[in-house]
Protein backbone atom coordinates (compact mmCIF):
# COMPACT_ATOMS: atom_id res chain seq x y z
CA UNK A 1 0.00 0.00 0.00
CA UNK A 2 1.32 3.41 -0.91
CA UNK A 3 1.90 5.90 1.88
CA UNK A 4 -1.31 7.72 2.71
CA UNK A 5 -1.19 11.49 2.41
CA UNK A 6 -1.49 13.66 5.48
CA UNK A 7 -4.03 15.86 3.68
CA UNK A 8 -6.31 12.86 3.06
CA UNK A 9 -6.11 11.76 6.69
CA UNK A 10 -6.82 15.31 7.86
CA UNK A 11 -9.82 15.52 5.52
CA UNK A 12 -11.21 12.25 6.84
CA UNK A 13 -10.89 13.38 10.44
CA UNK A 14 -12.60 16.70 9.66
CA UNK A 15 -15.49 14.98 7.84
CA UNK A 16 -16.10 12.46 10.62
CA UNK A 17 -15.83 15.03 13.40
CA UNK A 18 -18.07 17.61 11.70
CA UNK A 19 -20.34 14.93 10.19
CA UNK A 20 -20.50 17.05 7.06
CA UNK A 21 -18.36 17.52 3.97
CA UNK A 22 -19.41 21.17 3.74
CA UNK A 23 -18.50 21.98 7.34
CA UNK A 24 -15.26 20.01 7.03
CA UNK A 25 -14.38 22.02 3.93
CA UNK A 26 -15.07 25.29 5.73
CA UNK A 27 -12.87 24.17 8.63
CA UNK A 28 -10.00 23.17 6.34
CA UNK A 29 -10.33 26.11 3.97
CA UNK A 30 -10.96 23.83 0.99
CA UNK A 31 -13.85 23.30 -1.40
CA UNK A 32 -16.36 20.51 -0.57
CA UNK A 33 -15.44 18.87 -3.87
CA UNK A 34 -11.76 18.74 -2.88
CA UNK A 35 -12.56 17.26 0.53
CA UNK A 36 -14.81 14.65 -1.08
CA UNK A 37 -12.03 13.79 -3.54
CA UNK A 38 -9.47 13.37 -0.75
CA UNK A 39 -11.74 11.04 1.23
CA UNK A 40 -12.72 9.06 -1.85
CA UNK A 41 -9.07 8.60 -2.84
CA UNK A 42 -8.26 7.47 0.69
CA UNK A 43 -11.03 4.86 0.58
CA UNK A 44 -9.76 3.60 -2.76
CA UNK A 45 -6.23 3.25 -1.43
CA UNK A 46 -7.19 1.31 1.70
CA UNK A 47 -9.89 -0.66 -0.10
CA UNK A 48 -12.46 -0.07 2.63
CA UNK A 49 -15.44 2.29 2.85
CA UNK A 50 -14.75 4.74 5.66
CA UNK A 51 -17.70 7.16 5.38
CA UNK A 52 -21.40 6.45 4.96
CA UNK A 53 -22.98 9.15 2.83
CA UNK A 54 -26.70 9.80 2.51
CA UNK A 55 -28.62 12.81 1.24
CA UNK A 56 -29.21 13.91 4.85
CA UNK A 57 -26.26 12.74 6.90
CA UNK A 58 -22.63 11.72 7.00
CA UNK A 59 -21.28 9.17 9.46
CA UNK A 60 -18.25 6.96 9.85
CA UNK A 61 -18.44 3.26 9.08
CA UNK A 62 -17.08 0.92 11.79
CA UNK A 63 -13.79 0.92 9.89
CA UNK A 64 -13.84 4.70 9.61
CA UNK A 65 -14.52 5.15 13.32
CA UNK A 66 -11.71 2.78 14.22
CA UNK A 67 -9.31 4.62 11.94
CA UNK A 68 -10.44 7.96 13.39
CA UNK A 69 -9.74 6.71 16.90
CA UNK A 70 -6.20 5.72 15.92
CA UNK A 71 -5.17 8.67 13.74
CA UNK A 72 -6.66 11.54 15.77
CA UNK A 73 -3.91 11.28 18.45
CA UNK A 74 -1.30 11.05 15.69
CA UNK A 75 -2.52 14.27 14.09
CA UNK A 76 -2.49 15.97 17.49
CA UNK A 77 1.09 14.83 18.01
CA UNK A 78 1.95 16.11 14.55
CA UNK A 79 0.50 19.53 15.46
CA UNK A 80 2.34 19.47 18.78
CA UNK A 81 5.59 18.73 16.95
CA UNK A 82 5.05 21.76 14.71
CA UNK A 83 4.15 23.88 17.73
CA UNK A 84 7.39 22.86 19.42
CA UNK A 85 9.20 24.94 16.80
CA UNK A 86 7.71 27.98 18.51
CA UNK A 87 10.48 27.60 21.09
CA UNK A 88 12.79 28.98 18.41
CA UNK A 89 10.54 31.92 17.58
CA UNK A 90 10.66 35.26 19.30
CA UNK A 91 6.87 35.13 19.80
CA UNK A 92 4.20 32.37 19.78
CA UNK A 93 2.61 31.60 16.42
CA UNK A 94 -0.26 29.54 15.09
CA UNK A 95 -4.05 29.39 14.98
CA UNK A 96 -6.24 29.15 18.08
CA UNK A 97 -9.80 27.86 17.66
CA UNK A 98 -12.19 29.13 20.34
CA UNK A 99 -15.86 28.45 21.06
CA UNK A 100 -17.38 31.38 22.93
CA UNK A 101 -20.79 32.20 24.41
CA UNK A 102 -22.33 35.34 22.79
CA UNK A 103 -22.19 37.69 25.82
CA UNK A 104 -18.54 36.79 26.42
CA UNK A 105 -17.74 37.33 22.74
CA UNK A 106 -19.32 40.79 22.78
CA UNK A 107 -18.27 42.10 26.18
CA UNK A 108 -15.23 40.12 27.32
CA UNK A 109 -13.25 39.23 24.19
CA UNK A 110 -14.23 41.97 21.72
CA UNK A 111 -12.81 44.87 23.79
CA UNK A 112 -9.35 43.26 24.06
CA UNK A 113 -8.92 41.26 20.83
CA UNK A 114 -7.24 44.05 18.88
CA UNK A 115 -4.66 44.54 21.63
CA UNK A 116 -3.96 40.80 21.82
CA UNK A 117 -3.49 40.48 18.06
CA UNK A 118 -1.21 43.51 17.99
CA UNK A 119 0.88 42.01 20.79
CA UNK A 120 1.03 38.61 19.06
CA UNK A 121 1.01 39.29 15.30
CA UNK A 122 1.82 35.66 14.45
CA UNK A 123 -1.26 34.27 16.22
CA UNK A 124 -4.58 33.88 14.40
CA UNK A 125 -7.82 33.64 16.41
CA UNK A 126 -10.59 31.53 14.86
CA UNK A 127 -13.61 32.36 17.05
CA UNK A 128 -16.90 30.47 16.81
CA UNK A 129 -19.73 32.18 18.71
CA UNK A 130 -22.02 29.39 19.91
CA UNK A 131 -25.16 29.67 22.04
CA UNK A 132 -25.27 25.93 22.63
CA UNK A 133 -22.61 24.30 24.78
CA UNK A 134 -19.84 22.79 22.64
CA UNK A 135 -17.52 19.93 23.61
CA UNK A 136 -14.12 21.46 22.88
CA UNK A 137 -12.40 18.08 22.64
CA UNK A 138 -14.92 16.61 20.22
CA UNK A 139 -15.11 19.86 18.26
CA UNK A 140 -11.30 20.13 18.15
CA UNK A 141 -11.30 23.58 19.73
CA UNK A 142 -8.24 24.73 21.65
CA UNK A 143 -10.36 26.39 24.33
CA UNK A 144 -13.80 27.72 25.16
CA UNK A 145 -15.35 30.59 27.10
CA UNK A 146 -18.44 29.84 29.16
CA UNK A 147 -19.92 30.68 32.58
CA UNK A 148 -18.16 28.74 35.31
CA UNK A 149 -21.18 26.62 36.22
CA UNK A 150 -21.29 25.10 32.72
CA UNK A 151 -17.68 23.91 32.60
CA UNK A 152 -16.89 20.24 33.17
CA UNK A 153 -14.82 19.40 36.23
CA UNK A 154 -11.99 17.85 34.23
CA UNK A 155 -11.22 21.13 32.45
CA UNK A 156 -8.66 23.73 33.48
CA UNK A 157 -10.56 27.01 33.93
CA UNK A 158 -9.24 30.56 34.24
CA UNK A 159 -11.58 33.34 35.33
CA UNK A 160 -11.61 36.24 32.86
CA UNK A 161 -14.64 38.34 33.87
CA UNK A 162 -17.04 39.27 36.63
CA UNK A 163 -20.65 38.13 36.56
CA UNK A 164 -23.12 39.97 34.31
CA UNK A 165 -26.46 41.26 35.68
CA UNK A 166 -29.75 41.19 33.77
CA UNK A 167 -32.12 44.12 33.43
CA UNK A 168 -35.80 44.41 32.48
CA UNK A 169 -36.48 47.35 30.16
CA UNK A 170 -39.03 48.88 27.81
CA UNK A 171 -39.37 51.96 25.66
CA UNK A 172 -40.92 55.15 27.09
CA UNK A 173 -43.73 54.78 24.54
CA UNK A 174 -44.58 51.26 25.71
CA UNK A 175 -44.63 52.32 29.37
CA UNK A 176 -46.85 55.28 28.52
CA UNK A 177 -49.38 52.96 26.86
CA UNK A 178 -49.27 50.01 29.23
CA UNK A 179 -47.93 51.38 32.49
CA UNK A 180 -44.94 50.28 34.53
CA UNK A 181 -44.95 46.85 36.23
CA UNK A 182 -44.41 47.20 39.97
CA UNK A 183 -43.48 43.59 40.64
CA UNK A 184 -42.62 40.34 38.80
CA UNK A 185 -46.17 39.07 39.36
CA UNK A 186 -47.48 41.90 37.14
CA UNK A 187 -45.42 40.76 34.15
CA UNK A 188 -48.20 38.35 33.17
CA UNK A 189 -50.31 41.42 32.37
CA UNK A 190 -47.67 42.81 29.99
CA UNK A 191 -46.35 42.04 26.52
CA UNK A 192 -42.94 40.46 26.91
CA UNK A 193 -40.40 39.65 24.21
CA UNK A 194 -39.17 36.10 24.70
CA UNK A 195 -35.96 34.29 23.82
CA UNK A 196 -35.59 30.69 22.71
CA UNK A 197 -32.75 28.36 23.70
CA UNK A 198 -30.92 26.42 20.93
CA UNK A 199 -32.83 23.38 22.26
CA UNK A 200 -36.11 25.03 21.31
CA UNK A 201 -37.27 25.74 24.88
CA UNK A 202 -38.28 29.26 25.84
CA UNK A 203 -36.04 31.16 28.24
CA UNK A 204 -37.97 31.86 31.46
CA UNK A 205 -37.77 35.22 33.18
CA UNK A 206 -36.11 34.88 36.58
CA UNK A 207 -35.71 37.04 39.68
CA UNK A 208 -34.02 36.43 42.98
CA UNK A 209 -35.93 36.45 46.23
CA UNK A 210 -33.42 35.99 49.01
CA UNK A 211 -31.71 32.69 48.30
CA UNK A 212 -34.56 31.50 46.12
CA UNK A 213 -35.09 32.08 42.42
CA UNK A 214 -38.53 33.22 41.28
CA UNK A 215 -39.47 32.12 37.78
CA UNK A 216 -42.19 33.96 35.86
CA UNK A 217 -43.92 32.55 32.79
CA UNK A 218 -44.38 35.53 30.49
CA UNK A 219 -46.07 35.82 27.10
CA UNK A 220 -45.94 38.06 24.05
CA UNK A 221 -46.16 38.22 20.28
CA UNK A 222 -42.42 38.06 19.57
CA UNK A 223 -40.03 35.14 20.17
CA UNK A 224 -36.41 35.40 19.01
CA UNK A 225 -33.05 33.68 19.43
CA UNK A 226 -30.83 36.77 19.04
CA UNK A 227 -30.74 39.92 21.20
CA UNK A 228 -30.39 42.41 18.34
CA UNK A 229 -33.90 42.04 16.94
CA UNK A 230 -35.38 41.95 20.45
CA UNK A 231 -33.66 45.18 21.49
CA UNK A 232 -34.71 47.04 18.35
CA UNK A 233 -38.27 45.79 18.74
CA UNK A 234 -38.33 46.89 22.39
CA UNK A 235 -37.03 50.35 21.45
CA UNK A 236 -39.89 50.57 18.94
CA UNK A 237 -42.42 49.73 21.64
CA UNK A 238 -43.04 46.00 21.02
CA UNK A 239 -42.79 45.02 24.67
CA UNK A 240 -40.61 44.43 27.71
CA UNK A 241 -37.27 42.59 27.47
CA UNK A 242 -35.00 40.92 29.99
CA UNK A 243 -31.39 40.85 28.78
CA UNK A 244 -27.85 41.15 30.18
CA UNK A 245 -27.27 44.78 31.08
CA UNK A 246 -24.29 45.42 28.72
CA UNK A 247 -26.51 44.78 25.68
CA UNK A 248 -28.73 47.78 26.48
CA UNK A 249 -26.51 50.05 28.58
CA UNK A 250 -26.13 52.60 25.76
CA UNK A 251 -29.89 52.56 25.05
CA UNK A 252 -30.65 53.12 28.73
CA UNK A 253 -28.18 56.00 28.87
CA UNK A 254 -29.70 57.57 25.75
CA UNK A 255 -33.28 57.19 27.00
CA UNK A 256 -34.34 54.85 24.21
CA UNK A 257 -35.12 52.28 26.89
CA UNK A 258 -36.10 52.63 30.53
CA UNK A 259 -35.26 50.01 33.17
CA UNK A 260 -38.13 48.75 35.32
CA UNK A 261 -38.40 46.53 38.39
CA UNK A 262 -35.15 48.11 39.58
CA UNK A 263 -35.98 47.18 43.18
CA UNK A 264 -36.01 43.50 42.23
CA UNK A 265 -32.81 41.48 42.32
CA UNK A 266 -32.27 40.22 38.79
CA UNK A 267 -30.35 37.04 37.98
CA UNK A 268 -26.78 37.20 36.77
CA UNK A 269 -24.73 35.29 34.25
CA UNK A 270 -21.99 33.59 36.25
CA UNK A 271 -18.38 34.73 35.86
CA UNK A 272 -16.93 33.78 32.49
CA UNK A 273 -13.95 31.44 32.33
CA UNK A 274 -11.55 30.48 29.59
CA UNK A 275 -11.26 26.70 29.81
CA UNK A 276 -9.20 24.02 28.08
CA UNK A 277 -8.36 20.36 28.44
CA UNK A 278 -5.62 19.61 30.94
CA UNK A 279 -4.95 16.33 29.14
CA UNK A 280 -3.41 18.09 26.17
CA UNK A 281 -0.03 19.74 26.12
CA UNK A 282 -0.62 23.47 26.25
CA UNK A 283 0.40 25.08 22.97
CA UNK A 284 2.37 28.36 23.16
CA UNK A 285 -0.42 30.42 21.48
CA UNK A 286 -2.93 29.16 24.05
CA UNK A 287 -0.59 29.96 26.92
CA UNK A 288 -0.17 33.45 25.50
CA UNK A 289 -3.96 33.94 25.39
CA UNK A 290 -4.48 32.55 28.89
CA UNK A 291 -1.83 34.85 30.35
CA UNK A 292 -3.16 37.83 28.39
CA UNK A 293 -6.80 37.39 29.47
CA UNK A 294 -5.83 36.67 33.06
CA UNK A 295 -3.81 39.88 33.19
CA UNK A 296 -6.54 41.88 31.41
CA UNK A 297 -9.08 40.75 33.99
CA UNK A 298 -6.73 41.53 36.85
CA UNK A 299 -6.19 45.05 35.55
CA UNK A 300 -9.79 45.57 34.51
CA UNK A 301 -10.40 45.16 30.79
CA UNK A 302 -11.71 48.23 28.89
CA UNK A 303 -15.46 48.27 28.29
CA UNK A 304 -16.97 48.63 24.82
CA UNK A 305 -18.17 52.20 24.19
CA UNK A 306 -21.42 51.41 22.38
CA UNK A 307 -22.54 47.90 21.64
CA UNK A 308 -25.82 46.46 20.42
CA UNK A 309 -26.05 43.30 18.35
Amino acid sequence: MRTLSLSAMTALVAVLEHKSFTKAAQHLGLSPARVSELVRNLEERVGVRLVERTTRSVAGTPAGERLLERIRPLLEEYQAALDSLNDYRSKPAGTLRLTVAPPAADFVLAPVIARFLAQYPQITLDVSVDRAFVDIVEGRFDAGVRPGKRIAGDMVAVRISDDMPFVVAASPAYLKRHGRPEGPDELTQHVCIQFRFPTGALVPWRFRKGRRTLQVEVAGQLIVNEPGIAITAAINGAGLIQVPLPYVSSDLAAGRLVSVLTDQEAPRIDNFYLYYSGRRQMRPPLKALVDFLRESYRRGAPKPKVRRV
